[in-house]
């Protein structure tokens, strides 16, 4: 019988610290719910201790979840011990992790501490959290960097204190694939209780090397828990993607020892879901839920495929969820069908009103263009969780006008704080016209740091999507639009960025937060 692979999602933790992607609570239970159809062992839900807002998420997710453990992070002190403690409360199953730097240039840099000092703190944070669980997980912050001889001695010692799971983090993605499945190996081997303990591995994507690590400690070391995120979602260059390691243990099983439980066909519509509710698109060639992922344009793959499907693919489309039949729905199509296709992918709404005002946004959409996709859907569901911010500005009317020799322009009507205003701006493009526009009135003070577009399906009357980040001091914002239209898509994502700008700010988290695994 294969080996229990064990897979811990940090998409609403880890994933959350990307520059522009922090989630409301209803979107990090919206996904919680979609990771728990997905079969995720360990989902870590956030850091407790890091505002307020985080506390509450964590516990949102805690109560909402049945079927996964539910995780908080806490730095190594009886405090954050205790915050995690508090949000945990209402799960089913529930998981402490907390951590301290074993990196020397951590411990001298970062912690102003002697070795000694980080081995009496992490036994101690282990023994605290135990009076809570017996779920606790102990990671050493930059083990990649660390000296082995003291990560052995670490870990022991809080294996002995109770510790159930130690992770091996490679929180600057320094290390290579060889190179860190024989660290995991050697770990294992040399840590004189390492049987007490499941082994888990974190690895960040900085040389691009995340999912090779966490594959290479799985088949070489002995890892047992795998550390990801939807989409490789994450700070920096992100983490290792869950999608990437779990159809890889999968698909080779030939090579691999253990599975995971995780159910493939959900893996699509949850990408889909983070992907819409951080505003990061996927890029049309990332394996497995990019949507080039099984696409094949060579006549000489085309014929091969045509012939033998395993020519050219090593895994079906399906198993991970793509569908092979996307068109479902038309303007002809009613409210029990809208209902039955959302709910098919993953789609629930939070109340009869929300579920109205998306059946009414399908049908205008549908006015629009004749055939419904189910990456329409998607869209025109992100783009109305993405609206709920109290919109201070709102589109009314847009008309733009271009002419070889001359400037583009733009004459916009909005709705700002309930008054009307009209304003006409140009720009060195249409798009331009209408940020121009847009800022005259919204005058947010922002820089626009991205713009992107990328179509939602294919045909002349495919939706445009777009995503608008903007900074404004420090803070970062994502504002996401869809629409037939690409001006008009992109003059919602921009108007969405700006609300989310003048919304109550969100809750600062402490500079010190930032340093996690």
């Amino acid at each position: 019988m294969k080996e229990h692979l064990i897979i811990f999602d940090t998409t609403l933790r880890d994933g959350e610290q990307s520059p522009g992607a922090s989630m409301t609570q209803d979107e990090k239970v919206r996904i919680a719910l979609v990771l728990e159809r997905l079969k995720v062992d360990v989902i870590e839900a956030g850091f407790a201790i890091a505002s307020p807002g985080d506390f509450a998420a964590v516990k949102a997710v805690a109560e909402a979840v049945k079927d996964s453990t539910v995780c908080s992070l806490a730095r190594a002190n009886a405090e954050d011990i205790d915050r995690a403690a508090e949000s945990l409360k209402p799960a089913k199953s529930a998981r402490i992790h907390t951590f301290i730097a074993t990196s020397p240039i951590h411990m001298r840099e970062k912690l102003r501490m002697t070795p000694d000092d980080v081995v009496r703190k992490a036994v101690a944070a282990v023994q605290h959290a135990r009076q809570y669980t017996d779920n606790v997980e102990f990671s050493p912050e930059d083990a990649g960097r660390s000296e082995p001889d003291f990560l052995c001695r670490v870990l022991e010692a809080v294996i002995a204190a109770g510790a159930r799971t130690v992770n091996i983090p490679d929180t600057v993605g320094y290390t290579l694939p060889h190179m860190f499945g024989a660290l995991i190996r050697s770990l294992r081997e040399r840590v004189p209780n390492a049987d007490r303990a499941v082994w888990s591995v974190h690895c960040h994507n900085d040389l691009g090397l995340a999912v090779a690590n966490s594959l290479s400690a799985v088949l070489v070391g002995g890892a047992r828990q795998v550390e990801c995120t939807i989409n490789g979602l994450g700070e920096r260059a992100g983490n290792a993607a869950l999608e990437e390691v779990v159809m890889a243990v999968r698909t080779r099983q030939d090579q691999f020892s253990c599975d995971t439980r995780v159910d493939t066909t959900q893996i699509v519509s949850a990408s889909r879901l983070v992907s819409g509710v951080t505003g990061f698109p996927v890029q049309p060639n990332k394996a497995i839920v990019g949507a080039n992922a099984f696409a094949h344009e060579s006549g000489i793959h085309q014929d091969g495929v045509i012939k033998h499907r395993e020519t050219y693919e090593i895994m079906r489309a399906e198993d991970v969820g793509w569908s092979t039949n996307k068109l479902v729905l038309g303007k002809h199509s009613g409210r029990a069908a809208f209902r039955k296709r959302t709910q098919e992918l993953g789609i629930h709404f939070s109340s009869e009103i929300e579920a109205n005002q998306a059946f009414q946004r399908f049908k205008g959409l549908a006015d629009k263009k004749h055939e419904i996709y189910d990456e329409d859907l998607q869209a025109l569901v992100t783009e109305q969780t993405h609206a709920r911010v109290e919109e201070r500005v709102r589109l009314l009317d847009l008309e733009t006008a271009s002419k070889t020799g001359a400037r583009p322009s733009a004459s916009i009507t909005l709705l700002v704080d309930g008054k009307q205003v009209e304003a006409r701006s140009q720009g060195d493009g249409q798009v331009d016209a209408v940020f121009s526009a847009i800022e005259s009135v919204a005058q947010s003070g922002a820089e626009l740091e991205l713009f992107s577009v990328s179509n939602i399906t294919e045909g002349a009357d495919a939706q445009g999507e777009v995503l608008v980040r903007l900074r404004k001091d420090d803070r970062v914002v994502n504002g996401q639009g869809s629409d037939t239209d690409i001006v008009v898509a992109s003059a919602k994502a921009y108007i969405n960025a700006v609300n989310r700008l003048a919304a109550q700010p969100a809750e600062r988290k402490h500079p010190q937060f930032a340093d996690t695994v």
